[in-house]
């Protein structure tokens, strides 16, 4: 009988903590499993977004309501960091973590902090701005840069919109397939994270040791406190607006949820969020947008981190906050947590640009949380990442967007999870060749516009036919849908 992923990465994640318990050093030895699984997904992320904005873009046809789905989806971002910012800091009011600690701030080493961030710092906002706009089409996905092949893929996919189907009918067959490509590389790569979760967790717990439980217990009980209720707020907030129960939805991600707790990294689950997401009944230029963006723009947890730890280190050194200076933590927050995503010690430079704001806590105050920075990660991983598929959901559907009733029965497991990944080679000509494994089994149900049927024998039907009506949603028809485009300029 084969073993689900969930139980290996499960059993894996139980190996990892008693090896690094038993052997610290074997433990440090086996990080590189981790960490190559992780640069293998990320290989993979930037290919995968740009297919699936592009398609999503052209199916749609309505570039306009493309940018509604952005705009959208800011807001929403904007809102959700906010109330995580807030929630921490009354959370951090109410239970004092760092109080009675009476820490000297020069005793702290404060080129700890330097050497964690690498001297960096966080980009301006005009520098943000600049940055996420490319100056190479292929510098854009040799950095694995995702705002800036986001920009890449909308541009692409309103030229294909412009151009039409007669003068580009090629394109996006091409476009499709390069994604069911990518899809089966990301499935041979999933076989490994089991791997992965064993050599980060060894690493994690070989490394920094269960001692800072002790040490930083109260700390790291409100975070994680704090962090369960934003997720209750955000499954409130899910189930008002489109129907849908948060606990279904991890449910039926449990997979990705533990390999994302064990690598620490929530991109390592992006490809097949994207596909979960998709057979959810959310529509393609949806979850192409939302999601990546998310990724860069809505970290609920790592907000949630911020404030709480800017509390702690005040309360630790003795420094009581007013009421003016805690808004004032808020509205640099929401600044500076925009640009942290791909900035190492990214949440040092956020704190440090805090407390330089403030006038009030020491710099060197920052040390402070290098001792538990690493046992949050499963904190906020799992917290952004859940905070960022909600996001998914509700701009679908308050664009239209969303399937609710195929994403009720998926959840309730009505319709099984077919990874987009390996087609059957049962020979060309065949009837049904290249069907997804499992589609024929009567537990999912086919969906155009989820790209699961071949789109080999697409690329090969005149022009003139039509294509089948796309099962999700559809803003308007598209060009790429109805045969040749009667906007199509000459």
């Amino acid at each position: 009988m084969r073993t689900s992923l969930f139980a290996q990465v499960a059993c894996a994640l139980v190996i990892g903590v008693l090896v690094g318990r038993l052997w610290p050093h074997v433990g440090t030895a086996v990080q590189p499993l981790g960490d190559g699984f992780v640069r293998l997904i990320k290989a993979m992320i930037a290919p995968l977004v740009f297919c699936v904005v592009v398609a999503g873009i052209t199916k749609a046809g309505d570039l306009k309501a493309f940018g509604r789905i952005g705009l959208k989806a800011l807001i929403w971002f904007e809102v959700a960091t906010t109330v995580a910012l807030v929630v921490g800091l009354l959370a951090g009011n109410l239970a004092s973590p760092g109080a009675g600690m009476n820490v000297d701030p020069a005793t702290l080493d404060a080129s700890a902090v330097d050497e964690k961030t690498g001297g960096g710092e966080l980009p301006s906002t005009s520098e943000f701005i600049l940055h996420s706009l490319p100056d190479s089409a292929i510098g854009a996905f040799a950095e694995n840069s995702l705002l800036q092949v986001l920009v890449l893929s909308c541009l692409v996919g309103a030229a294909l919109l412009h151009l039409g189907h007669t003068k580009v009918p090629a394109i996006l067959p091409a476009i499709e397939q390069g994604q069911e490509i990518v899809f089966a590389i990301v499935g041979f790569i999933m076989k490994l994270a089991p791997l992965a979760v064993f050599g980060a967790t060894a690493h994690l717990v070989g490394e920094y040791g269960l001692g800072a439980l002790s040490t930083y217990g109260k700390l790291i009980g409100v975070c994680y406190a704090v962090a369960f209720i934003f997720l209750v707020l955000l499954g409130v907030a899910l189930k008002a607006l489109t129907g849908l129960s948060l606990w279904k939805f991890i449910r039926y991600t449990r997979e990705e949820m533990l390999l994302a707790l064990g690598t620490a990294s929530s991109e390592s689950v992006m490809p097949r969020m994207m596909q979960k997401l998709r057979q959810a009944g959310c529509r393609d230029d949806a979850v192409g947008l939302v999601l990546p963006t998310g990724y860069s723009f809505n970290l609920d947890g790592a907000s949630i981190y911020l404030s709480v730890g800017t509390l702690f280190i005040a309360q630790a050194v003795g420094v009581d906050l007013t009421i003016g200076q805690q808004i004032t933590v808020v509205l640099v927050l929401m600044l500076t947590s925009k640009g942290m995503a791909g900035v190492p010690g990214s949440a040092f430079l956020a704190l440090s640009a805090t407390a330089s704001a403030l006038g009030v806590i020491p710099a060197g105050a920052v040390a402070l949380l290098l001792g538990v920075d690493r046992i949050m990660d499963a904190m906020r991983v799992a917290t952004n990442l859940l905070g960022n598929c909600v996001a998914v959901f509700v701009v679908s559907r308050w664009e239209g967007a969303l399937d609710t009733a195929r994403a009720k029965k998926v959840l309730d497991g009505e319709i099984a999870f077919v990874p987009e990944q390996v087609t059957e080679p049962r020979g060309a000509g065949v009837e049904g060749a290249g069907e997804p494994r499992g589609a024929d089994d009567g537990t999912a149900e086919p969906t155009a516009a989820r790209s699961l049927e071949p789109t080999a024998a697409k690329s090969l039907e005149p022009a003139a036919v039509k294509s089948p009506a796309p099962a999700t949603p559809s803003a308007s028809p598209s060009p790429f849908q109805d045969g040749p485009s009667s906007t199509a300029r000459e």
